[in-house]
């Protein structure tokens, strides 16, 4: 089930709240330390006015509370709200047996024991799940990973505790894979907000709608995107619509990953089908993989993998989605010299296809070293970045590479004061935001633009084929 967090300071708002997200919501959960004082006192009223499962909650201050209220007047508010038709009570894992326990079980309405930990993953989460799930009807823990290998312990919770109901939640950015597979964690319920009212939730409209996440079930594939950071990636929007227009039960999903072995690790535990590899991990990912393709070889870096019989398997899309959108302008001659920026894991698939193309490509990064270890694999020029402006006027094209103009760079450009003749072919492989910084300098000397959207879309169409069997549906809007 879909929960909508309801952290409103009217009933009012609550219920207005219920109204816009009900098409993609099963319950809600209302906040009361999020109501004020007044409005507290209607709280019992919640229920019968929304017509949908509630679960009431009153967290305290330490537990991610609005609201610095003693023990006792949280008590006797809750006690007062039981007088309505609540589905469920969250009722912490401290709390020693009560007269709200007492009351929700007189009126027959479930306990969840809930367990928040914002610091991070307690050591012995297992136990703590067994005994919560011992007090209540529900345990619930909502903590925080600090590393991707916090997140593979969650995912074996229900390996532990298979067959009790529970509700398993990682808070934060590592945790946001957590909330969209809610399912594989065997939680009951994945809870969702407008205005994320805790760390890392999504909308219920996303979680419906994008993701289906309700309708993951044992035989859901599941594929994804590793990177750091990755949540501003439109691959799982791309993707998740493509699965979904040729009914191919599958999902796609963001993970933020701060070590490749333990991402190989998790798609080993979960029997992942295949993932998207976005910066810094292109290369990372190599020593991983029992089979690699000429481009993966040649290039030097890796941004799909894929599961085949008995090991993984590294594609690189990148150069295809990358040469497409001007490869008609290299045929006609229009593009016979380029300028790279940036000599990261895109910059290798780049600067091959380029040269493969006959085009006479030079590197300008910050950190020569890289640059030129590029340079050498393609017999090519480098340079430092700083030199930028002495290749004015004398290139046909320009590719920018980096992450600068991206956010939270995006007033940023990494050529600055580079002027335009405006006969160059502009590239920038940031899809978002569209019109970068370099972008719009460029448009204003009359260039003509290539987006990263361009390149998200070639390469990604590659990637589903390569996932799926299938070719991406072209009557499917991306996204991009």
């Amino acid at each position: 089930m879909i929960c909508l967090t309801l952290a409103e300071d009217s009933i009012e708002k609550a219920i207005l709240k219920v109204e816009e997200n009900r098409e993609y919501i099963d319950l809600c959960e209302l906040r009361m330390d999020a109501l004020s004082p007044d409005e507290m006192k209607k709280a019992y009223a919640f229920p019968s006015l929304v017509n949908i499962p509630v679960i009431l909650t009153f967290r305290r201050k330490i537990d991610g509370g609005r609201i610095e209220i003693s023990e006792r007047s949280r008590r006797l508010a809750l006690l007062d709200a039981l007088k309505g038709d609540f589905s469920y009570v969250d009722i912490e894992e401290d709390i020693k047996k009560s007269e709200v326990e007492d009351k929700a079980r007189e009126k027959g309405i479930k306990i969840i024991r809930s367990l928040h930990d914002f610091e991070k993953v307690p050591e012995d989460i297992f136990s703590r799940l067994y005994h919560l799930s011992e007090r209540g009807d529900i345990a619930k823990v909502a903590v925080t990973p600090k590393s991707f290998q916090d997140v593979l312990t969650l995912f074996r919770v229900e390996e532990e505790l298979r067959g009790r109901e529970k509700i398993v939640i990682a808070m934060g950015p590592f945790g946001v894979a957590t909330r969209i597979l809610y399912k594989k964690l065997g939680s009951f319920l994945t809870f969702c907000s407008d205005s994320e009212v805790a760390p890392g939730q999504l909308s219920a409209k996303t979680l419906k709608t994008e993701y289906m996440a309700d309708k993951v079930n044992e035989q859901t594939a599941i594929y994804g995107i590793i990177g750091n950071p990755v949540m501003h990636s439109a691959s799982p929007l791309m993707h998740n619509r493509g699965f979904h227009a040729i009914n191919f039960n599958a999902i796609y999903v963001p993970f933020l990953v701060d070590n490749v072995r333990s991402f190989f690790m998790f798609a080993e535990y979960v029997k992942m089908r295949g993932f998207s590899v976005t910066v810094p991990f292109k290369v990372d990912v190599l020593s991983y993989l029992g089979n690699i393709t000429r481009e993966v070889k040649q290039i030097g870096s890796c941004n799909t993998v894929v599961r085949v019989p008995g090991m993984w398997k590294g594609i690189n899309t990148d150069y295809y989605g990358f040469i497409k959108p001007i490869v008609k302008d290299i045929d006609d001659g229009r593009i016979k010299s380029a300028l790279v920026i940036g000599a990261g894991g895109a910059s290798h698939a780049i600067v091959w296809a380029l040269r493969n193309y006959g085009v006479k490509v030079t590197i300008l990064n910050r950190t020569l070293s890289r640059a030129e270890n590029i340079a050498k694999l393609n017999l090519c020029d480098y340079d430092s970045i700083e030199n930028a402006k002495k290749y004015e006027g004398s290139v046909d094209l320009i590719v920018q590479t980096t992450s600068v103009g991206l956010y939270p760079d995006e007033d940023k450009n990494p050529i600055e004061g580079f002027k335009f003749t405006g006969n160059e072919i502009v590239y920038d492989i940031i899809y978002k935001p569209k019109m970068t910084k370099l972008l719009k300098e460029a448009e204003k000397a009359g260039c003509h633009l290539h987006f990263g959207s361009e390149m998200l879309l070639e390469q990604g169409k590659l990637q589903f084929e390569a996932f799926t069997g299938y070719h991406y549906p072209h009557w499917v809007d991306s996204g991009l």
